[in-house]
């Protein structure tokens, strides 16, 4: 039965991230008419977000599933036969496991597929092609800007594909407040990346000049914007975190470590300085001052190259000096922020996209541009990789399994935190 006929859209979201599981959350709001919250899954793994990460994201009151890709599909598969099947699935996923889970999906033969929903959860800098044709075979790829439609649109054209599954949307986390200067107030904030910069020493030298810009300027307070606590991973892994660098300086009393929902300490930001974050585009969104940083140069690995034509690049040395960059307007409107329309009609084309998919009597077979013909060497790996097979017997939970899993993803991050620098050090020798 099409969902256009039933009261309620029921919608599922699977994210593998604590940032994926934001912009899933929220973008299920956005394109949806759904009235319930949207039923949330997490897949278990490396960056399997703990409750205090995700609490923080403040999508939902109700945290998300931790689930496999199996149990997943086996949601799904059940949800179908109480006659509760999902109408809409956005999959807020790495590229690879969305191709997985598309053949999932496929493979479950259900009476009605629900739509399929994916796309980036910010600026997308690196792996752009390999990315979108693992994606392909959703119906609705959003583009979080005027930029990226082109862009995604270029990609599938030149491959053959059919770029109608793009649209154009925003990033969902946008809005809050335009900025408006206080009295008495002077709050620079430097929002981290957890693998931007990757280096230890560029990571200490970010460091250094952050904590030399608040001894310059002892009036201006100085946050370094954190993503995750020691011992929890995000989207990318962090082998050199800024808590344990900034043991080995004497920081003064103006620079400090924070934590929290980023709309929340923009509330309270008068300058936002980063590498490359998605940081800067909520804040340039609110009209805040922001700057990118070029000292480490202005290169793919670093994903400021985005920036370029912003008229954000800049230096701490100039920064030092009082330098606040002008963005450039042209380069705003094509990013999709500080736009001069409503921000809510930034989800209409989305909105109504998948209402008509919802309409439809039937949807068409998912048809993935990967497939064993076109990528016959590519694709049975990722597909082995993530073993989503629902005909095998469902694990048993229990506290110990709980246990076990946790010291093995404990042990995963100490290994990558601490044993792995270790061994690069030594073989430097």
């Amino acid at each position: 039965m099409p969902a256009s006929t039933r009261e309620a859209v029921r919608v599922a979201v699977l994210a593998d991230s604590d940032t994926r599981w934001k912009w899933g959350g929220l973008t299920a709001r956005r394109i949806t008419e759904a009235t319930a919250e949207p039923t949330g899954f997490v897949l278990r793994g490396r960056a399997t977000p703990t409750a205090r990460q995700l609490a923080e994201t403040g999508v939902s009151k109700d945290a998300p599933r931790e689930v496999t890709g199996a149990e997943f599909l086996r949601a799904v598969r059940d949800a179908e036969a109480r006659g509760e099947g999902y109408d809409v699935l956005v999959l807020a996923l790495v590229g690879g496991t969305v191709r997985a889970v598309l053949q999932g999906l496929a493979d479950l033969g259900l009476r009605r597929r629900p739509v399929i929903v994916t796309g980036y959860v910010g600026v997308v800098y690196e792996k752009l092609t390999d990315g979108l044709l693992l994606r392909h075979g959703a119906d609705v790829v959003l583009a979080n800007s005027r930029h990226d439609a082109e862009r995604f649109r270029a990609v599938y054209e030149g491959v053959g594909a059919g770029a109608d599954p793009v649209v154009e949307a925003a990033l969902p986390f946008l809005g809050g407040a335009p900025y408006a200067p206080r009295a008495n107030r002077d709050v620079l904030v430097f929002a981290a990346q957890p693998s931007v910069p990757a280096t230890r020493s560029e990571r200490a030298y970010v460091l250094r000049r952050l904590t030399g810009h608040a001894r310059l300027h002892p009036e201006r307070e100085v946050l370094l914007k954190l993503r995750s606590k020691p011992g929890e991973h995000t989207t990318h892994l962090e082998e050199f975190p800024f808590q344990k660098l900034v043991r080995e300086l004497d920081p003064p009393n103006n620079f400090r470590l924070v934590y929290g929902h980023m709309g929340e300490v923009l509330d309270r930001t008068d300058l936002l300085v980063t590498v490359s974050s998605t940081a800067a585009l909520e804040a340039l969104h609110r009209r805040i001052p922001t700057a990118i940083l070029t000292d480490l140069g202005v290169r793919e690995a670093l994903g400021n190259h985005h920036f370029v034509g912003s008229g954000l690049l800049t230096s701490f040395d100039r920064l030092d000096q009082g330098h606040v960059p002008t963005p450039d307007g042209t380069w705003l409107a094509r990013q999709g922020v500080a736009s001069d329309s409503p921000y809510e009609q930034a989800f209409d084309a989305a909105r109504d996209r998948v209402a008509e998919l919802l309409a439809l009597p039937a949807l068409p077979p998912i048809a993935p541009y990967y497939t064993a013909e076109t990528a016959p060497g590519y694709l049975p790996g990722i597909l082995a990789r993530h073993r989503l097979d629902v005909t095998a017997p469902e694990p048993r939970e229990s506290g110990l399994r709980r246990i076990v899993r946790e010291a093995a993803r404990g042990a995963y991050r100490h290994g990558v935190q601490r044993v792995a620098p270790v061994i690069r050090r030594l073989g430097e020798l």
